[in-house]
């Protein structure tokens, strides 16, 4: 026993102690039905008694799976990125996997070196939101691959899962037209981003659905961090501070970012500017005032990807896009048109 302690337990230890064969042992571990619950507990108590702990890569050698999944996602440094992630790994854990995260930083060739690397360390699969213009690296990726995010609507030849933008954009404008608010000033990411694209889009097809011409709405252009947003707003607040009265930011860091320039202005919100963010997360709740968001189901987002990439790697999950549902999390940064202060608005313009 004293050499024992000093080296990792078998599967041969495992059977002795628990009285059965080594074969027994190893349907055990697997979790084969063709063995009594007694004697799968009798083995799972030496398992935990004897601190037992696979030899993963001996078993993925006969398997011919790693229990590795990779994600790959722009911005981990993003909270909804982050939330996406939880909801992956989470799922992951349930299942037994591990989950191997990678930042693309929105660069192609950094998503391409990653699938790269995921591919010699030989993934049973991979999550990924795409960042290229293409499908080739996913293609001479040669696994099992479920897309998330809204740059998946670009390759409708591969599964994939995220919110439903149309269904989340068109409710945030109703509740704004709610609140008397029909022609918000809108936040927005560079041209070159399908999000915006995506997100026009449906404001154009609501303006005209609802009689408004969506040529006056008034646009500043951010690329989606806290910064971009504050100068979008300083920008909007110079240029037409009628038009800034109320604003409706294409994400919730662009969003908080404007409420940091509205209070550099020295005005407030909702008292003289009203926003809306859009993604939900968590931070949202944290400023002053509260932000009023379209909540995307970040986290349900992970799982679900999860769940998809689980049926493709066992070769059962017919192909389909999945959209879930966004949500309105109502909370201080929005008051009724008419209830901001349009004088002290005109003030700041016009200095």
């Amino acid at each position: 026993m004293s050499t024992r302690r000093n080296k990792q337990p078998t599967i041969i230890d495992i059977a002795e102690v628990a009285g059965v064969s080594k074969s027994t042992v190893a349907r055990a571990l697997s979790g084969s039905p063709h063995i009594g619950e007694k004697t799968r507990e009798r083995v799972l108590s030496a398992v935990r008694a004897l601190g037992y702990e696979r030899n993963h890569l001996a078993h993925s050698l006969r398997s011919g799976k790693t229990g590795l999944i990779g994600l790959v996602i722009p911005d981990i440094a993003n909270p909804f990125w982050a939330e996406v992630a939880r909801g992956a790994q989470d799922a992951a854990a349930a299942s037994g996997a591990s989950l191997l995260i990678f930042s693309s930083d929105w660069d192609p060739e950094r998503e391409a070196h990653h699938l790269r690397a995921l591919r010699q360390a030989r993934v049973d699969g991979a999550i990924v939101n795409p960042v290229a213009d293409n499908v080739d690296g996913l293609g001479r990726f040669g696994l099992p691959v479920v897309l998330i995010g809204s740059s998946a609507e670009r390759f409708p030849e591969l599964s994939s899962v995220g919110s439903d933008i149309a269904q989340g954009v068109a409710l945030g404008l109703d509740h704004l037209a709610g609140l008397g608010h029909h022609r918000p000033a809108l936040l927005v990411g560079s041209a070159n981003r399908l999000a915006r694209v995506r997100f026009m889009r449906v404001v154009h097809d609501y303006c005209i659905g609802h009689d408004i011409d969506p040529a006056t709405l008034v646009i500043e252009e951010g690329s989606y961090t806290v910064e971009s947003g504050r100068a979008a707003m300083l920008r909007l607040l110079e240029r037409d501070p009628k038009a800034a009265r109320c604003v409706f930011a294409a994400n919730d860091l662009m969003a908080l970012g404007a409420l940091l320039a509205v209070r550099e202005a020295g005005l407030r919100c909702p008292d003289d500017v009203s926003i809306l963010g859009f993604d939900g997360i968590p931070a949202a709740a944290f400023s002053d005032p509260g932000l009023t968001t379209v909540e995307k189901p970040a986290r349900a987002i992970g799982m679900e990807g999860m769940r998809l990439l689980r049926e493709t790697i066992e070769g059962e999950l017919e192909h389909r896009r999945v959209l879930l549902d966004c949500a309105l999390t109502s909370r201080g940064s929005l008051a009724r048109s008419g209830e901001n202060g349009p004088a002290r608005l005109m003030a700041v313009g016009s200095n």
